[in-house]
């Protein structure tokens, strides 16, 4: 009887660590908003558009970190990510032009938790598991709920005790320690500890372990209907999660006098039930339609979405955290397990990569317009009507996916 723990859990835990932490910085802009407005001087569209960067550079970044993994393995990425956020937020610390607010607040840090955090998990799962994939991929999801859960609140309490520039600057230490388990245990792939992916066949060598990125997939998946409908609905979950709620929730509450405590305890029930949600989705992808999956998911967001103006009291915005948390992150095992069976495993660091860059930037136009639409009308109200709207487009629009196609079966 095998009672031996395979080594690729092994790996997800670090690599886990360093979504926790990378979360926990793209969580900071939600709790930073309104101190950073106090203290900069810098108004609320101004800084809500240096966030937005900040998701944009998260976007790119993630294609590009996505083909440096197929390259050159899970690790490097990361600790590169890892040292590149612990500069970006001691320099964010130090802050006192609009340049530096968009380069360092903005930029760097969006590049640095795209690296992290766009397609890590999505990489590891895809190297070490056969069998599954999709629960792996849903406990990166949770872990991403998870940080929101730990440093929603955390940060809260050291902006009020210390305030947004000491918060960021230990930011930045807490990622530096967290590149010290990825470099001492994390292993780029099965082979590297002689093993065969989990779920593979005994009779598979383990070179089989070792997968390759086929070249110029990205020019075939461009000009597959499935790519752009996974992309599509992708930009609706940046721009209807990230973009709008990550980034406005508690400035909306804060329109209502509801104190910034109680505020970040409603995005940390967010966090309890994504974390939950994610776990959920990730199991239930390994055993139903994913496409199916995803109309429910999206479909169950814009509700809630066109239900949130009507909410204004502790009550009814605690429920809205409840039933919006429960999808939050949840659309992301279905959607690399669709990326896996259409482009072929080997290619998930690549085509994901992409389809999550489309994510960042719904994020980051959702996350400006927010921005704007507060300020010229006084009220989100419009930005999250629109952003319910959209939702359930894109619940119409998984309908439409195939569940495989040719192009997998040619790679």
């Amino acid at each position: 009887m095998k009672t031996k723990l395979f080594y690729g859990w092994v790996v997800v835990a670090v690599a886990v660590l360093a979504v926790l932490v990378g979360a926990g910085v793209r969580s900071a802009p939600g709790v930073f908003l309104r101190p950073m407005v106090m203290d900069t001087g810098f108004n609320l569209p101004t800084i809500s558009f240096a966030v937005s960067i900040g998701l944009v550079f998260y976007g790119l970044a993630a294609p590009f970190s996505g083909w440096l993994m197929d390259k050159f393995g899970p690790k490097r990425v990361t600790l590169a990510g890892l040292a590149l956020l612990a500069f970006s937020m001691m320099m964010s610390a130090r802050l006192a032009s609009q340049l530096e607010l968009n380069l360092f607040w903005g930029a760097l840090s969006g590049a640095a938790t795209g690296m992290v955090g766009g397609v890590l998990g999505a990489a590891v799962a895809n190297r070490w598991f056969f069998e599954k994939r999709g629960l792996v991929v849903g406990i990166f999801g949770a872990s991403t709920s998870a940080g929101q859960l730990i440093f929603i609140p955390l940060l809260s309490q050291m902006v009020e005790q210390l305030g947004w520039r000491a918060s960021a600057g230990i930011m930045g230490a807490l990622a530096l320690l967290a590149a010290i388990p990825v470099f001492l245990l994390m292993k780029d792939q099965p082979s590297d500890a002689g093993l065969r992916p989990y779920g593979a066949k005994d009779s598979d060598p383990i070179s089989a372990a070792r997968p390759k990125a086929d070249a110029g997939v990205m020019s075939r998946a461009v000009r597959s209907g499935q790519f752009w409908l996974l992309a599509g609905t992708f930009f609706v979950c940046g721009a209807t999660s990230n973009g709008i709620i990550g980034t406005h929730f508690m400035a909306h509450t804060a329109d209502f006098s509801i104190p910034t405590a109680t505020a970040a305890g409603m995005l940390s029930l967010l966090g309890v039930m994504n974390f939950a949600g994610t776990l959920v989705s990730g199991y239930l992808t390994d055993r139903y339609d994913p496409r199916k999956l995803l109309a429910i998911y999206y479909g169950f967001r814009g509700l809630s979405l066109l239900a949130l103006p009507f909410l204004s009291d502790v009550i009814g915005l605690s429920g809205f955290a409840i039933l919006f948390g429960l999808d939050y992150i949840a659309t992301v095992p279905p959607t690399t397990t669709l990326v896996a069976d259409t482009f072929g495993r080997k290619n998930v660091g690549t085509v994901y990569g992409w389809v999550f860059c489309a994510h960042q930037i719904g994020a980051a136009m959702a996350a400006s317009l927010g921005g704007i639409v507060r300020q010229n009308f006084g009220a989100y109200a419009p930005a999250f009507f629109a952003a319910g709207v959209i939702a359930v487009i894109a619940a119409l629009m998984s309908l439409r996916m195939e569940r495989r196609t040719a192009m997998a079966a040619a790679v």
